[in-house]
């Protein structure tokens, strides 16, 4: 029987877990004859562990395949991981390249296709429709964002609003003045846009905007509430990267009980980040894909640094593809206080859990003298929690470093800023501000 969220765009969603064993066996032996044919990068880590594609018999075969990193990436930039000649490929994003080379993915039409198939299901699994509006202030350009929300939203005949980033102001007076019904978008900067328009007089709770679909960066339990409080929408968790395709590998039911992942064209496996072991469902790890559907640039067993797990047990929405946990950080965005091992969302967590919080804050790193690391952390409150009175705020300092403590294990310093005096981002929002090696150099 079909759940009532069920919706022929989403059909896929549905499909038996034998058949999609068969699609997905079938797909990847395909993917892994064309990978090794074409892309003598990845010939020859093949050739290497000694497999041949023939060897792929089952999909459990897929662990003896090599994996494939972003570092990969930088090295054949690029066009080295392309499998086609550039005549086939359509499109070219890439990544901002702030740590580097940029990261450049390729698509043929075809994949262009399957993209636009993704995007349509998960909009329509956060119930996106013919007759709504949605207002896509995602970043147009390289950044793959933007463009994949877009055709998305047309693809399933609802409108879109192009505003792209930035000029906050005229997006909310867009927003009013549209009807707009749903908005695409960071969750840092859709925050920022609930605070600008309480600024304006604009109560988003009074306009007929029901939906958020929010990705690009990992966003906690407590920022979904503060989101869903501030403005009366229902928020969903869109999971995608750019080496896969973009936005659209995976989204969140009305369950809000994990992420669906699109796995008829994203293949997902967990490992031990340290042994590369495929773990069992249920066990967190590192999340791998394998794109088994995208020809202009097959990426085989990506590292994606992202840490979960997968959800064996049945969704109750109906849907068949599996779901992974919330993603709620990266293994490459943690960082070492004291011998602990530190990730910025459990800092997110620790202060959200505290009345009067604003989901604004930042982590300064700073090496002392003796060449320990310290943390400290700055958190915004609201206007009703500031107070001229000291013991007042000394008592709610101590609320925000016992919180984060509780979770953590070891004491940090908290600091407590006026409203509006952290950067609002219209991007990915920057947590982590590393100053150690700064310190270094000056001393």
């Amino acid at each position: 029987m079909l759940s009532r969220h069920y919706n022929p765009v989403s059909a896929q969603d549905y499909i038996p877990r034998p058949l999609l064993r068969q699609v997905q066996l079938q797909r990847l032996q395909k993917i892994v004859a064309h990978e090794y044919s074409n892309v003598e990068f990845y010939r020859r880590r093949m050739d290497e562990k000694g497999v041949k594609p023939s060897d792929i018999r089952s999909l459990e075969d897929i662990a003896k395949l090599p994996f494939m990193m972003k570092k990969d990436l930088r090295d054949t930039y690029p066009f080295g991981l392309f499998a086609l000649d550039m005549k086939q490929v359509v499109r070219l994003h890439a990544s901002s390249g702030t740590t580097g080379k940029p990261i450049v993915v390729g698509y043929t039409k075809e994949d262009i296709d399957v993209w636009v198939g993704c995007m349509m299901r998960a909009l329509a699994m956060a119930g996106v429709d013919r007759g709504d509006i949605i207002q896509n202030s995602y970043g147009y350009g390289l950044f793959t964002g933007g463009l994949g929300a877009h055709y998305g939203v047309e693809a399933l005949g609802a409108t879109v609003v192009p505003t792209s980033g930035g000029n906050t102001e005229r997006q909310i007076m867009l927003m009013r003045d549209f009807g707009v019904t749903g908005i695409c978008c960071t969750p840092t900067y859709f925050i920022h846009l609930c605070e600008k328009a309480g600024q304006m007089g604009v109560d988003l709770r009074e306009l007929p905007i029901r939906v958020g679909v929010f990705g690009a960066e990992p966003w906690t339990e407590g920022m979904r509430k503060r989101i869903e409080e501030l403005s009366g929408i229902e928020a969903f968790d869109i999971y995608g990267l750019s080496e896969m395709s973009g936005p659209g590998v995976g989204i969140e039911c009305g369950c809000h009980d994990g992420i669906h992942i699109f796995e008829d064209h994203f293949y997902p496996e967990i490992i031990d980040p340290e042994t590369c072991e495929v773990l069992p469902d249920g066990e967190e790890g590192e999340l791998v894909f394998t794109t088994i559907s995208k020809f202009a640039m097959p990426m085989i067993r990506y590292r994606t640094r992202d840490i979960t797990k997968i959800i064996a047990e049945p969704c109750a929405c109906g849907r068949t593809i599996r779901r992974i946990a919330r993603i709620s950080r990266r293994s490459d965005d943690m960082f070492i206080i004291r011998g602990v091992n530190v990730f910025p969302s459990q800092i997110e967590t620790g202060l959200l859990a505290v009345e009067g919080a604003l989901p604004h804050y930042r982590i300064v790193l700073t090496r002392r003298e003796d060449g320990l690391d310290d943390m400290l952390i700055e958190v915004e409150v609201n206007e009703e929690s500031v107070s001229d009175k000291v013991r007042a705020m000394e008592e709610l300092q101590h609320k925000f470093a016992h919180s984060v403590e509780r979770i953590l294990g070891i004491r940090a310093p908290v600091r407590i800023v006026p409203p509006n005096t952290i950067p609002r981002s219209e991007g990915k929002a920057k947590r982590v501000f590393d100053l150690r090696n700064e310190n270094k150099q000056k001393s």
